[in-house]
């Protein structure tokens, strides 16, 4: 697997990840009103792209345990 293989699957696997993070959250808020499931499933990126500001919010910590 080439460097640009690696890092292809890298970005990608990040991506997954916040979407997963940022759906769990919108559905447990869901929850938290009452509203109907379907209220969670909001994911509208701009042409696949994750907002910076997701990112951050709900992108990998660089806290480490010990």
């Amino acid at each position: 697997m080439s460097i640009a293989d690696k890092s292809r699957a890298l970005m990608a696997r990040e991506h997954q990840q916040v979407k997963n993070r940022q759906q769990s959250i919108l559905m447990r808020a869901a929850q938290e009103l009452g509203l109907p499931e379907e209220a969670s499933h909001n994911w509208n990126p701009i042409q696949g792209k994750v907002d910076a500001n997701a990112r951050m919010i709900y992108g990998p910590s660089h806290a480490s345990m010990s």
